[in-house]
């Protein structure tokens, strides 16, 4: 059975919760609160390949994103976080906009974005917006696991792209089932950390957000995970 993917904004019906004004009281330590990493990709096997040749996992098989000219598979970092890689479907028509993730303009498999845990994605919103930080609306998506399961979410636009994708965008499980309980097991994430020209205006950003995400200055942005596995402690970008 395949899997199947929807997301539309407005499509199911979001509660909204209120919110204090100002920052955030605390950050999170980046690791705790990752949901999961986007390890994108120019072809889906390419990049299945590329990751069990790094960590020694083979990628659990995952499913369609009908309308989006994706498919996915995934290795679970951890009970409540994974790693997606993702890539074009052949099985679809070419998307009429470009794909996620920067896909279409990949040569190699890397770490595009990432999905941090949230809740009352409404207030998180509102709450980044007094403070300058557009995420986004927020939407609703659910598909079917091979195995009839139900899966459903809430995230902030994965479309809006702040800071190369430095900056997360956040999803909600609620009560549906983690993906990561039926991804490949046997890998860890301990760290993850990011690279940008203008790393104090990103730090920042991250900061008010309530993330703590080590950011440091380079050429070119780039996120990097520290990853434990079979192989050793191996770093993916």
């Amino acid at each position: 059975m395949r899997k199947t993917w929807i997301a539309a904004f407005g499509a199911m019906s979001c509660a909204v919760g209120g919110g204090q004004r100002g920052e955030p009281e605390r950050t999170a330590d980046a690791v705790s609160v990752v949901d999961h990493l986007v390890y994108a990709t120019p072809d889906l096997t390419v990049g299945i390949d590329a990751i069990e040749k790094l960590l020694g996992i083979r990628a659990t098989p995952g499913g369609q994103h009908p309308g989006a000219g994706t498919r996915n598979a995934l290795v679970a970092l951890g009970p409540a976080s994974y790693l997606e890689i993702i890539g074009p479907d052949p099985e679809q028509p070419h998307p009429s906009g470009p794909r996620r993730f920067g896909i279409d303009g990949l040569k190699s498999p890397r770490i595009t974005a990432w999905a941090a845990k949230g809740q009352d994605l409404e207030r998180l919103v509102a709450d980044a917006a007094r403070n300058g930080v557009n995420l986004g609306p927020v939407g609703c998506g659910s598909r079917n696991r091979p195995d009839g399961v139900l899966l459903s979410w809430r995230f902030t636009s994965p479309a809006t792209v702040l800071s190369d994708a430095i900056v997360p965008f956040f999803i909600d499980w609620g009560k549906t089932p983690h993906p990561a309980q039926t991804a490949a097991a046997g890998a860890t994430l301990v760290g993850l950390r990011a690279e940008h020209p203008d790393a104090q205006r990103v730090g920042e950003m991250l900061r008010k957000l309530g993330l703590d995400l080590r950011v440091t200055e380079a050429p070119a942005p780039a996120l990097i995970a520290t990853v434990d596995s079979p192989k050793g402690r191996v770093e993916l970008r």
